[in-house]
């Protein structure tokens, strides 16, 4: 038996990067998909990622999947996915609030009043969105799973990333309170701190060689995060093998917040 069999998962940020790993990875373990971006077509950034559109390429390999274009900012958008997922699947088990930005590095006199609410609507509102919306559904059904991809940003400060910064310390913090508020119900919360990885986001950096060498050097393990690393923790945190976690952000990170 798969890990995640009969479940339904809602991925935000579906399309590229963590959330795209996450979706793939989740349906192999048996999870029925509900992919959810602006948009479905996948980042050609990753040539070593399957050319494929993310709920396409699930289908293909015997998956379930269906997309909701969503942009995680609105709430409505959020509720028409979470009741997509219900209406397709009959329920929803797992959130997997996956969608964030990055705008520019800078110095904090150098960032724009935009940079700030650009980073702080799409990184903490739109989780904030993600976990309310699953929240109404959990407390119907009787429980549910919530996954948080913070990021080392949200555990430690990052030179000319303060918006950034500020928004996964938001959701770092989210995810606690909001376990708080429903260990209870039977509806666990938890996160995972993501070290840097070449997804669209931070291909920039990974490109840049002394970006890259500068992370390397930062890092116990000496190389960046490679994006299929952010699967285990994720399933993990989603099935019963984490039954009594609830209000932990794991960081994995290759020892990056320790070293």
């Amino acid at each position: 038996m798969k890990r995640l069999d009969g479940k339904t998962a809602l991925i935000t940020g579906s399309s590229s990067g963590f959330g795209r790993a996450i979706a793939i990875g989740y349906a192999k373990e048996g999870a029925r998909i509900v992919c959810a971006d602006l948009k479905k077509s996948a980042s050609k950034d990753e040539a070593f990622e399957p050319d494929t559109d993310t709920d396409d390429y699930i289908r293909k390999t015997s998956g379930e999947a269906i997309f909701a274009e969503t942009d995680v900012r609105d709430v409505d958008q959020v509720k028409n996915a979470v009741d997509q997922a219900v209406k397709t699947f009959g329920t929803l088990d797992i959130m997997v609030n996956n969608a964030g930005v990055f705008t520019k590095i800078g110095a904090t006199h150098e960032l724009d009043q935009h940079d700030w609410d650009f980073t702080m609507d799409v990184t903490a509102k739109g989780m904030y969105n993600g976990c309310q919306q699953a929240i109404i559904q959990f407390l119907k059904q009787g429980g549910g799973v919530i996954v948080n991809i913070c990021s080392i940003g949200g555990v430690v400060g990052l030179k000319g990333e303060t918006a950034y910064c500020a928004a996964k310390e938001a959701v770092y913090n989210m995810t606690r309170a909001i376990a708080l508020d429903y260990a209870k119900q039977n509806i666990r919360v938890n996160g995972i701190c993501p070290n840097y990885s070449a997804t669209p986001m931070s291909i920039f950096g990974y490109k840049t060689p002394e970006i890259k060498s500068a992370i390397e050097a930062a890092t116990p393990m000496g190389r960046w995060m490679e994006i299929r690393e952010i699967v285990g923790p994720a399933v993990f945190l989603a099935s019963n093998e984490s039954s009594y976690i609830t209000g932990h952000n794991l960081v994995v990170d290759g020892g990056y917040t320790i070293g």
